[in-house]
C-alpha cells in the first residue's frame, strides 16, 4: 500500500540543464499537488527563488509532471513573477490551471507621471465636479428655454394643472412654517435692536431698522431658505423616485418631453409662489417686530404702521419680490438638476436630496450677495 501511494505521488523535483539554444532550462518532474508538495515545500521554494533570481528567459519543461493541482501551479506561478513563463512546455490537461491564474491576476496600475502633481490634482477635483454640475445646469436651462419657446408657440401644451398643483404645494402649504419662523425672527431682531437703540435714545428708528432689514434682505432670504429645504428637497425626491422606477425613461420612450412635463412646471410654479411667500413672510415678521417694539420701546402699532412707508421706499419692496422670483427659479432648477442625476438606487436618492438642499441654500446666499452689490444704491432713503 505504501509503495502504491509513493507511485501515485512521486516527489516533485527540479533539474537544471541547457536548452537547445544554449539558454538555461528547468525540467519539472513528479507530482505537483498539495499532498506531494507539503513535505518538501521549503526546499522547492528555495530552488524556485534561486532560479527566478538567475534568469527570466529560462525554458520550463513541465511535460514530466504526473499530477498538478492549484497549489503546485500557484507555486510555479509565483516563481515566474505572477506571469506566464516566456518559454513553457506543459501537458494539455494542466493548461487550464495557468489560464485561470492569469485571468485572476490583477493588472498593476499604470505609473502616474509627474507624481508631484498628485496633490494639486486632488485639490482641483472638487472644482472639476463643480464645473461638471454647472455645465449640466446650463444644459438643463437650455432645454427649459426650448420647452418654454414651444409653449409660447403652442400654449395649449402648457401643463397648467401641474403648475397649479406645484403652486399649492410650494406656496399655500408653506405658509404655516414661514409665518412661524418669520414671526420669531421679527421678535428676535426687534428685541436685540431695541437693546442697542434704547442706550442711545433712538427707539423711534426701530421702524427704519426693521423695515429695511426685513423687506429688503431677511424676508426674501429667509423665505428662500425655508422653501429650498422644504419644497426643493421634495422636488428632488419626486424626480429621483421617478428615476429609480424608470418612469422618466418610460416617458422618453413614449415621446413625452419630460422637461416640459416635469421641469418647466416646477420652475414656473416656484417663480410665482416664492414672491408671494416673501410678501407673507415680510408681513408676519413685521408683525413680530411691532409686538416686540411695543413692549420694549413703547412704540405704538399706529406709529409703526404710519412711519413704515416713509422709512422704507417702495423700491425695496420691488427688489425683494424680484429676489423672490429669481430665488424660486434657481431653487427649482437646482432641485430638478439633482433629481434627474439620481441613479436607480436608494443611496443615491438620499445623497442627491441632501446635495440639492445644500446647493440651493448656497446659491441663494451667493445670489443675494450679488443683488446687494448691484443694487446698493437702489431704495436707499
Amino acid at each position: 500500500m505504501e509503495f502504491s501511494e509513493a507511485a501515485d505521488h512521486p516527489t516533485p523535483a527540479l533539474s537544471i540543464g541547457r536548452a537547445p539554444d544554449g539558454g538555461p532550462a528547468v525540467t519539472v518532474t513528479g507530482a505537483w499537488n498539495l499532498r506531494a508538495i507539503q513535505p518538501v515545500a521549503g526546499v522547492l521554494r528555495d530552488q524556485l527563488a534561486a532560479q527566478a533570481r538567475g534568469t527570466r528567459d529560462a525554458h520550463w519543461d513541465l511535460s514530466g509532471v504526473t499530477r498538478m493541482d492549484h497549489a503546485g501551479a500557484l507555486m510555479l506561478w509565483r516563481a515566474w513573477g505572477r506571469r506566464r513563463a516566456m518559454h513553457l512546455r506543459l501537458k494539455a490537461e494542466h493548461e487550464n490551471l495557468f489560464t485561470h491564474l492569469q485571468a485572476d491576476t490583477p493588472v498593476p496600475p499604470a505609473a502616474v507621471p509627474w507624481r508631484w502633481m498628485a496633490p494639486m490634482l486632488a485639490a482641483t477635483r472638487p472644482l472639476m465636479t463643480l464645473g461638471a454640475h454647472i455645465e449640466d445646469v446650463i444644459a438643463l436651462l437650455g432645454q427649459v428655454s426650448l420647452a418654454l419657446l414651444e409653449v409660447l408657440r403652442h400654449p395649449s401644451r402648457m401643463p397648467w394643472r401641474e403648475i397649479s398643483a406645484n403652486v399649492y404645494r410650494t406656496g399655500a402649504q408653506a405658509m404655516g412654517i414661514t409665518a412661524l419662523v418669520g414671526f420669531l425672527i421679527g421678535v428676535v431682531l426687534s428685541y436685540l435692536s431695541a437693546q442697542q437703540l434704547k442706550s442711545f435714545g433712538a427707539g423711534i428708528f426701530i421702524v427704519n431698522l426693521l423695515g429695511i432689514s426685513i423687506i429688503r434682505e431677511l424676508g426674501p432670504v429667509l423665505a428662500a431658505i425655508l422653501v429650498a429645504g422644504r419644497s426643493g428637497s421634495a422636488m428632488t425626491a419626486q424626480l429621483g423616485v421617478m428615476r429609480v422606477t424608470d418612469e422618466i425613461d418610460a416617458m422618453s420612450v413614449m415621446g413625452i418631453p419630460y422637461v416640459l412635463r416635469l421641469v418647466l412646471p416646477r420652475i414656473v410654479a416656484l417663480a410665482i409662489s416664492l414672491p408671494l411667500i416673501v410678501l407673507w413672510t415680510n408681513a408676519i415678521a413685521l408683525v413680530g417686530g411691532m409686538v416686540s417694539a411695543r413692549y420694549e420701546l413703547d412704540v405704538s402699532v399706529a406709529y409703526f404702521l404710519s412711519e413704515l412707508p416713509n422709512a422704507v421706499p417702495v423700491a425695496n419692496l420691488w427688489l425683494g419680490l424680484a429676489k423672490g422670483a429669481v430665488f424660486g427659479m434657481l431653487i427649482a432648477l437646482l432641485a430638478c438638476h439633482f433629481g434627474l442625476r439620481i441613479e436607480p438606487n436608494t443611496e443615491s436618492l438620499g445623497i442627491g436630496t441632501t446635495n440639492s438642499v445644500v446647493a440651493a441654500i448656497t446659491t441663494v446666499i451667493l445670489v443675494d450677495a450679488i443683488f446687494a452689490v448691484l443694487f446698493s444704491n437702489v431704495g436707499v432713503p
